[in-house]
């Protein structure tokens, strides 16, 4: 896998749907619950389940082979 694309956000912390979307890897926020409680998301190589997880800069998303990580704007 090649290096995780920085997807820069304004605050401090962004929720894992919020970022989703931001990083288009999702179109919708509709699709970021499906995808996230279907097990497909991982933050930090782990499987996450709540699309309200807090992510901070330096937090690694990844969904269907395509890694992003969180950085401050």
């Amino acid at each position: 896998m090649s290096r995780p694309t920085d997807v820069p956000i304004r605050d401090d912390v962004i929720r894992l749907g919020q970022f989703l979307k931001l990083a288009n890897l999702i179109e919708s926020g509709a699709e970021a619950k499906e995808v996230i409680a279907d097990g497909l998301v991982k933050v930090d190589g782990e499987t996450e389940t709540r699309r309200g997880r807090q992510l901070r800069p330096g937090d690694i998303v990844e969904l269907g082979g395509v890694e992003v990580v969180v950085v401050r704007e």
